[in-house]
């Protein structure tokens, strides 16, 4: 089997931190990369609406009033107090930023990471989100798409121009580059529907299928990709894919990590180059975070 590489979502929201420690954030990233962590994933929410009744995939992990800290400024931090560790988005609601400041911020964010950056993307599924940015929710498949396309044209020329049917620039420089050749990854989150192959095939370096895909999905999703990678001159070896961990749990009904790590080989036998471990699945708490990151590299090593 090739080993996957071994991603750790950390929780930039809720109560992982008091409110005056949230600086912390920084420390527990450190204790990922000390422990071996190949990938950190932050999430995003801009703000949030009173209907988290709305989210389709199990109960709203923590209710309305909340923190979300900016996953971007997040990780301009821990860029700043790490080496190698690679940072990732999983996702940035893209069309909640303008496109060309978007394309300056990951470009910013490669550079002073020394490229360590992967930016997976995705529409999201709260109105309310929209509607504080005077965005039109209906609207949002087609705000990505010209997300997306601003930003490979900005990180790729200059001066750029663009003609889409909600962005339109010509002569515009955007510098700097994103320092990875090709600029900043684009990680394609959702469902693999029409217009998100057609997203993996112009712009798409990886996928993140949606929460809850099956391994039959998840397979089955892969494969297309790699097809129509291939009829375009892609290729399809290229192609990464991110997993969850299937979470198991032990006698005591708590998430078991070994039970769990006994999941990793379905996962990559169904097409998945990378396995995302939610650290909040085994650690809630920050002081026993060092640990149980060290335990997770080492159950990881032992499955892969």
């Amino acid at each position: 089997m090739t080993r996957p590489t071994l991603t750790v979502g950390l929780a930039n929201y809720g109560s992982t931190f008091e409110p005056s420690h949230w600086h912390e954030f920084v420390d527990l990233a450190r204790a990922a990369e000390d422990a071996g962590i190949d990938r950190i994933v932050v999430v995003d929410h801009v703000v949030m609406g009173p209907h988290t009744e709305n989210y389709a995939w199990g109960a709203f992990p923590v209710p309305p009033a909340a923190p979300w800290l900016e996953p971007l400024i997040m990780l301009g931090a821990i860029a700043s107090a790490t080496t190698r560790v690679r940072l990732a988005t999983g996702i940035l609601i893209a069309p909640l930023r303008p496109a060309a400041l978007l394309a300056k911020q990951a470009a910013t964010l490669d550079v002073l990471s020394r490229g360590r950056l992967d930016l997976g993307v995705g529409t999201g599924w709260q109105r309310e989100e929209y509607d504080a940015e005077g965005l039109d929710f209906s609207r949002r498949g087609q705000l990505l798409d010209d997300t997306l396309a601003a930003c490979k044209v900005l990180w790729r020329d200059t001066p750029a121009a663009l003609d889409t049917p909600t962005l339109s620039f010509r002569d515009t420089y955007c510098e700097p580059k994103p320092l990875q050749a090709g600029g900043v990854p684009l990680w394609i989150g959702g469902s693999l529907h029409a217009r998100n192959l057609r997203r993996m095939i112009r712009w798409g370096d990886a996928w993140i299928p949606i929460m809850g895909a099956s391994l039959d999905e998840i397979a089955d999703g892969a494969r297309r990709i790699a097809g129509a990678w291939r009829a375009e001159g892609r290729d399809p070896e290229t192609l990464q894919v991110q997993a969850p961990l299937r979470i198991e749990r032990g006698d005591d009904g708590r998430p078991d990590l070994a039970r769990s790590m006994a999941s990793v080989p379905d996962l990559v036998a169904a097409g998945a180059t990378d396995v995302h471990v939610t650290l909040r699945a085994f650690s809630a708490d920050p002081e026993t975070a060092p640990a149980v990151l060290a335990e997770i590299v080492r159950r990881f090593g032992e499955a892969t």
